[in-house]
């Protein structure tokens, strides 16, 4: 059987999700460096976002898709849940943290420390400010949720975590998600937990910020 080639930079968010998956599966992969709109990436993904997949003819993009795809075709512990109301839950947690929490965390708090648009390029204090009560809010949605079984999705864990924990890898790095955190110590715990997972060790991304233009899985 084909390797399975996860295409995109280590240090995006969403590719390392794509490996998480390949780890907790045991499925052989390798990683293939390549930025946001190379010929690599566009050659699957009609918009140059990343990461992108191929496995042997197959092609796919969008993380969620890869995930599903890798889920289905390999054995190993499932990640998205075959129990109807348990599959429908890693969905929505997957959905908020896609279209809501995503925005808010990284390319807004964190890209305005990161990729300033300041004149000076120092961090814009104006915008990262603004969004600070939002990130607060978000962090303690997602602490109250962990507390009812320890992970999104009751006591299971799922795609769902997967889906979070590079966000949250790159959240409590800088100074209001730290503190966020702390404040947050049932967060803080299942971070710590879920961070000891093999999974996450292995695709701990090099020292440097998540690239400005990442995939965002539908």
């Amino acid at each position: 059987m084909p390797t399975v080639e996860i295409i995109g930079w280590a240090r995006s968010t969403y590719v390392r999700v794509a490996r998480m998956v390949c780890e907790e599966k045991s499925v052989p992969y390798k990683l293939k460096d390549a930025s946001p709109h190379s010929a690599d990436v566009l050659a699957i993904h009609p918009f140059g976002k990343i990461p992108v997949m191929r496995h042997g003819d197959f092609e796919l993009c969008e993380s969620k898709a890869i995930a599903t795809y890798l889920d289905l075709s390999f054995p190993g512990p499932k990640l998205i849940p075959t129990d109807p109301r348990q599959a429908a839950l890693t969905e929505q947690w997957v959905s908020l943290v896609n279209t809501r929490m995503d925005g808010t965390m990284i390319r807004t708090y964190l890209f305005n420390y990161i990729f300033p648009k300041t004149s000076d390029g120092l961090p814009d204090r104006k915008a990262i400010d603004a969004v600070a009560p939002a990130v607060r809010q978000e962090i303690d949605l997602l602490d109250r949720a962990v507390a009812k079984g320890g992970y999104l999705v009751g006591d299971s864990f799922t795609y769902a975590d997967i889906n979070l924990m590079p966000i949250l890898f790159y959240l409590q790095k800088f100074p209001e998600g730290a503190a966020a955190f702390a404040a947050a110590e049932r967060l803080w715990d299942y971070y710590q937990r879920v961070a000891a997972r093999q999974s996450f060790q292995n695709t701990m991304p090099p020292p440097g910020p998540p690239p400005r233009q990442q995939a965002k899985a539908s």
